[in-house]
């Protein structure tokens, strides 16, 4: 271990010791009270993850009674493995590999071979509502992830993304147990922060519940010279008292990451070049983003009657970013020269949400029915302006970087820079209706549904703000599931469920398959409806004592406009759905306590991502870009039997080939990461002190992680080694 990482990591720890004993209220205990505080916090520290979770519209629900793949990943885990982004939790889950996207430090996330963008990360079931590019994890329950498509259950993403599966992060509210903790952090290089979390219940019976918590941290991160700051606060007051149910979540982010390492674009050159070192920086000093947001929401449920709900919620976002940006391109694949582009990008986002419905449950005749009705509504107004650079005089190099200049020529440029105007507004409407019909005390349980999705949206012009375009267009998204409960434990389920995503505008002309000038086309300028993706699915769920298993076959038919000759008219091009990606996967998961004081977390995938229709047939057949062909992931923690206080930590990432090019003709390699932590809890003045340490990537092995991006297959390097220190205090 590097000593001024090791000097800085037990700094931390001792440090906040030694502010611990010197707290005034020491007492002296006995062993046994010892020992029953340790076991405790080590009980409470457990990283867990829960089948079962939110299925949107259908409500929380235990895993055996969905008909869908949902997991999540308890507090526990994100104070235990000290993660700053929501990238870092889901690296976690043997079904998702996070990357970055749009030239920007904003995370993207792959799940089954299909894009899930920052925008569409859910808020306790709310979109447009989250931080669109990166989340601290620090003021989250749980976070959520339902596998596969959701368009009825959570309506259509604003993004547009989501096809795969989704994401839902659940705030932080007072629960029956007081807490009142204190954790310093460090992480390598020179990052250093801390955090507070204080909850409480009111009141004569505990219908109110208090809950605030926040974090501080900033400096140098493992990547050579990459500085990230984050500072958020959270807050939520809810009261529960007889058939009423109400809550209020409000929440302030605020992240920079400066002289952050980009992705490489190595596009035309037909090779991969060799990884540089783990920690190489090829970023820019004058690379930065920074990211401000103020959200929350309103909640209310009523019992109407026993087994009768209505419930309503309101969100709402405020957001800033702004950011110099650049995406390096290879030039020179032998000695790694690259060119450096920039832009600057200012963005300001006014975003809404609100849902409402009703649930009801009865039976008839020994037949049980849970009806689900209601609509759901978001507004979504984003302010963007921006300034393209021609590249800066030189070039830096991939395996040895130098500063360059920044660039001041403007290439091209558009919308007010100092006041970003609207250049979009969009409004998405729906309105579901579903019963889920029981039989033989809900051991055959088949659920049916529909939800009616209008999506509507105006385009202006970057250059004077005037309406350039609008669109509006609906489509119907069915649901169809069935869960089997043959025996104790074990639960067989099947679902046919669609994606949803706005459709673009043809074009006026494009390439014509015989060669020669373009074809016009003969649709040009009409409105595409809303983009349509069928998921067909089965598994099993099975629950053996402490232990969850899951598997999953999944197939996935995703629409892609492209042109085609005119049936009608062989002079001409038509511009329409007609190309097909088609995703077809295994998915195996394993969580739980498989023997006394030995918890895993693991699983795996495996995905044949296919072009089945493209235009004019070219790459036809080829593999989809940046989807491995399969992952692994193993993650356990051992309580040591002879030394009570302490647990060992381990964790392996394994992921598969991928192609980098959509012809095929470039592939990453796969690539195996290895993690190893512990985290030891002593007993200070009758308060138990957990101390953590971990290092992720012990090898330092170099790898390009991911070629999976928006606009072109651009390479992602690996995290480098990174040592990591905590200390918690629960007063």
């Amino acid at each position: 271990m590097n000593h001024k990482h090791m000097r800085a990591a037990l700094l931390v720890a001792a440090g906040f010791t030694a502010t611990t004993l010197a707290v005034p209220a020491l007492a002296q205990e006995s062993q046994a009270d010892k020992d029953l505080i340790i076991v405790t916090a080590q009980r409470d520290n457990q990283t867990g993850v829960r089948q079962g979770g939110s299925a949107g519209v259908l409500g929380n629900k235990a895993a055996e009674d969905l008909p869908f793949s949902v997991r999540s990943y308890n507090a526990a885990l994100i104070l235990n493995q000290q993660p700053q982004t929501l990238g870092q939790v889901l690296e976690n889950d043997p079904t998702i590999r996070t990357t970055t996207g749009f030239g920007i430090a904003g995370e993207l996330f792959n799940i089954r071979g299909f894009t899930l963008a920052g925008d569409d990360i859910g808020y306790d079931g709310l979109y447009g509502i989250m931080p669109r590019q990166l989340a601290a994890p620090e003021l989250y329950e749980s976070v959520e992830v339902l596998n596969g498509a959701s368009a009825f259950l959570n309506g259509a993403a604003p993004g547009g993304s989501g096809i795969g599966g989704s994401v839902n992060l659940i705030p932080k509210r007072a629960s029956e147990r007081e807490i009142t903790r204190a954790t310093l952090g460090y992480t390598a290089s020179e990052h250093v922060g801390g955090s507070f979390d204080v909850g409480r219940r009111l009141g004569a019976d505990g219908e109110w519940g208090v809950r605030i918590n926040g974090a501080a941290r900033a400096g140098d991160v493992s990547v050579d010279d990459e500085f990230r700051s984050t500072y958020v606060l959270g807050g939520a007051i809810d009261y529960d008292s007889g058939p009423l149910r109400l809550s209020l979540d409000v929440a302030y982010q605020r992240i920079k990451v400066a002289h952050f390492r980009p992705k490489l674009s190595v596009s035309g050159l037909g090779v991969i070049p060799e990884e540089p070192d783990a920690d190489t920086n090829f970023g820019q000093p004058w690379q930065y983003t920074t990211l401000r947001d103020v959200f929350g929401q309103f909640r209310a449920e009523y019992d109407i009657a026993e087994d009768v709900m209505a419930y309503a919620a309101f969100g709402a976002r405020d957001g800033s970013e702004s950011g110099v940006y650049s995406t390096p391109t290879l030039v020179d694949a032998t000695t790694g020269d690259i060119s450096v582009s920039s832009s600057f990008i200012p963005r300001t986002d006014n975003n809404e949400a609100a849902t409402a419905g009703l649930r009801a449950r009865f039976e008839t005749g020994g037949v049980s029915n849970e009806i689900n009705v209601g609509g759901s509504i978001n507004w979504l107004v984003n302010r963007n302006a921006y300034e393209f650079y021609t590249n800066s005089p030189g070039l830096n190099n991939l395996y040895d970087p130098v500063e360059l200049p920044r660039s001041t020529t403007v290439s091209f440029a558009g919308g007010n820079l100092a006041d970003p105007f609207p250049i979009s507004r969009t409004r998405l409407r729906s309105a579901f209706l579903s019963d889920t019909i029981g039989f033989w005390d809900d051991r055959v349980m088949f659920t049916a549904g529909v939800r009616l999705q209008e999506i509507r949206s105006k385009s202006y012009s970057y250059f004077g703000g005037a309406l350039q375009s609008e669109y509006k267009e609906d489509a119907w998204t069915p649901v169809f599931g069935l869960v089997v409960k043959p025996a104790e434990g074990l639960s067989l389920y099947a679902n046919r469920i669609e994606s949803l995503v706005q459709g673009p505008s043809a074009p006026a002309s494009g390439a014509n398959p015989a060669g020669g000038n373009p074809l016009p086309v003969s649709n040009a300028g009409e409105t595409l409806a809303p983009y349509v993706s069928e998921q067909y699915e089965i598994g099993g769920k099975l629950t053996l004592g402490p232990v969850d298993l899951t598997l999953a076959l999944f197939q996935i038919d995703r629409e892609t406009a492209i042109l085609r000759i005119d049936p009608d008219d062989a002079t001409m091009l038509e511009f329409g759905p007609f190309g097909t990606q088609r995703n077809r996967g295994i998915e195996f998961t394993v969580a739980g306590e498989i023997s006394k004081g030995l918890r895993l977390i693991a699983g795996g995938s495996v995905i044949d991502a296919k072009l089945r229709q493209t235009e004019n047939g070219v790459n036809e057949g080829n593999e989809a870009v940046g989807v491995p062909e399969y992952l692994l992931n193993a993650n356990v923690e051992w309580d040591v039997p002879f030394a009570p206080a302490l647990t060992l930590t381990g964790r392996a990432v394994h992921t598969g080939k991928q192609p980098a090019n959509i012809d095929n003709t470039l592939y990453l390699d796969s690539w195996t990461r290895f993690d190893l932590g512990a985290r030891y809890v002593a007993v200070v003045g009758d308060k138990p002190l957990t101390l953590r340490l971990s290092v992720d990537n012990i090898a330092n092995t170099a790898y390009w992680a991911s070629a999976f991006d928006t606009f072109r297959p651009d390479l992602a390097l690996g995290t480098p080694r990174t040592f990591k220190a905590s200390a918690t205090i629960d007063f």
